[in-house]
């Protein structure tokens, strides 16, 4: 057994923590130094939310008497931190692929503390990314209906994304060559429209609208929407009456299931 091993737990958490923060400046001083990732990423959103507001807003029906952008906007910020599960599996592809993570991997580390670093820099990522979407939102109107609420339905923004941050990382350690990443990405977009973002599951196939319900993405959005008191849909499914519960739920599971077989594959690379 090394020394790392056979210190306390909290003595090894504390040096997974330690490590990971430094593993999270690289990412940081990475992108000070070629800030137009943080650009494009903060544009992205913001552009795909501008088409949908100002070029198919009127051929979309909304709740009756809702403004398109008050129920626009928090599908797009949902959306937004979907968005972010390809940027964290390109972030972890090249890595692997420039031989960085076997840097990493050679030195008396814990075996969590990149994955943890890359979570805490992609974390911050998004708040940047969610500050630009919000300011989008402000200046087409888009307001929420109290600060407190706003506040929650941010949190549980956040809250997914953090859970999306491990899934990528999985995705992104099976993946290992930035090029398969393409074909994983072009999923976001369907498990996107599959929810409640931008069209009601009411009006799906029986089962197709289940589905839809059942996404973690509804949840979130669902729950954002009631917590900036815009326009919803509702729904009669016990899911749909408790989003802001299941928007807890649904990323407390996806991280639990993916940190670990992160971690686990992680050790197990080139094995």
């Amino acid at each position: 057994m090394t020394e790392l091993t056979m210190d306390p737990p909290f003595t090894r958490l504390r040096w997974a923590l330690a490590d990971g923060w430094s593993v999270a400046r690289r990412d940081l001083i990475h992108w000070i130094a070629q800030p137009m990732t943080i650009v494009f990423g903060v544009a992205f959103p913001v552009v795909i939310a501008l088409a949908f507001g100002y070029l198919f807003g009127g051929a979309v029906d909304v709740p009756e008497g809702a403004d398109y952008f008050a129920f626009l906007m928090p599908g797009m910020y949902g959306m937004t931190m979907l968005f972010g599960l390809g940027a964290t599996m390109v972030a972890v592809t090249t890595d692997l692929s420039r031989g960085v993570t076997d840097r990493f991997r050679s030195m008396p580390m814990a075996p969590s503390a990149v994955l943890i670093g890359r979570a805490v820099a992609d974390l911050l990522n998004s708040v940047l990314v969610l500050a630009g979407m919000l300011a989008c939102g402000f200046a087409v109107g888009w307001r929420p209906a109290s600060l407190g609420g706003a506040l929650g339905a941010v949190g549980l923004l956040l809250w997914l994304r953090f859970a999306l941050l491990w899934a990528g990382m999985y995705l992104g350690l099976v993946a290992k060559d930035p090029g398969a990443v393409t074909a994983i990405q072009t999923l976001e977009f369907p498990i996107g429209f599959l929810s409640n973002a931008f069209v009601a599951p009411g009006t799906m196939p029986g089962w197709l609208g289940a589905v839809s319900e059942w996404n973690p993405l509804s949840s979130t959005v669902a729950a954002a929407r009631e917590l900036f008191g815009n326009p919803g849909w509702g729904g009669d499914s016990w899911v749909a009456q408790h989003a802001v519960t299941m928007a807890i739920v649904w990323p407390l599971v996806i991280t639990a299931v993916f940190f670990v077989l992160s971690v686990r594959l992680y050790q197990r690379l080139d094995r």
